[in-house]
């Protein structure tokens, strides 16, 4: 069976997989934003635990991923759980990093002129610096996004959703043509969605970004 084949027989699976693996990948994005933006705004506001958040965020992004998931069975079990935790700490850092990043950069005197007009520190932190440091923010959950849709294939070495189930499954079956093409197509899935997350972010970019911050 040739690969092209392969693709239009499997086509309901290949589309199952894909809403799968989107929906997983978009759920840790979520939570890693949330999660990475309030980090490198506290790291901001408190320089001395700058160091510290980069640090453990990126020691974080070190462990393998297979250990990562692995590790998470026992407080979690299988499925959906350990793969949504594992992403969410895997992306992390590039966020953190790039909130910390972003903010530093806002022009001092911007953020003075602001105080002078009896903006509170919430206020200037809301209505001027997160919104010209957003380009570079989300530069970061951009960065976080691409990277978290391959490691998501990795998830079903723990019974997690999306186009790894294809791609293990068909390191399974390695010698032969179904094998291969079950390989493929997950690969090929995999990329797909990177492709229209990476769109879907240049999107956003546009209109969630000021004209003069472009």
């Amino acid at each position: 069976m040739g690969f092209f084949e392969f693709l239009q027989k499997r086509s309901d699976d290949m589309v199952t997989f894909g809403l799968q693996h989107l929906m997983i990948v978009a759920i840790a994005v979520v939570a890693s934003t949330v999660l990475g933006i309030g980090i490198g705004v506290l790291a901001f506001r408190v320089p001395r635990l700058r160091g510290a958040a980069l640090g453990i965020t990126g020691t974080l992004l070190t462990v393998p991923s297979f250990a990562f998931f692995v590790l998470l069975l026992p407080v979690v079990g299988l499925g959906t759980p350990p793969v949504v935790i594992a992403l969410t700490l895997y992306g992390l850092m590039p966020i953190v990093r790039n909130t910390i990043t972003g903010l530093t950069e806002v022009d001092p005197a911007v953020v003075e002129s602001a105080q002078g007009m009896g903006m509170s520190a919430a206020q200037r932190l809301t209505r001027i610096q997160l919104p010209i440091a957003w380009p570079v923010i989300l530069a970061g959950v951009r960065v976080t996004t691409v990277m978290l849709v391959g490691i998501a294939a990795i998830g079903s070495i723990v019974l997690g959703p999306g186009y790894g189930v294809l791609i293990f499954d068909g390191l399974g079956r390695v010698g032969s043509p179904v094998g291969l093409n079950m390989v493929l197509a997950g690969i090929l899935g995999v990329v797909i969605v990177a492709i229209i997350f990476d769109g879907l972010f240049a999107l956003v970019g546009k209109l969630t970004t000021s004209k003069g911050l472009r």
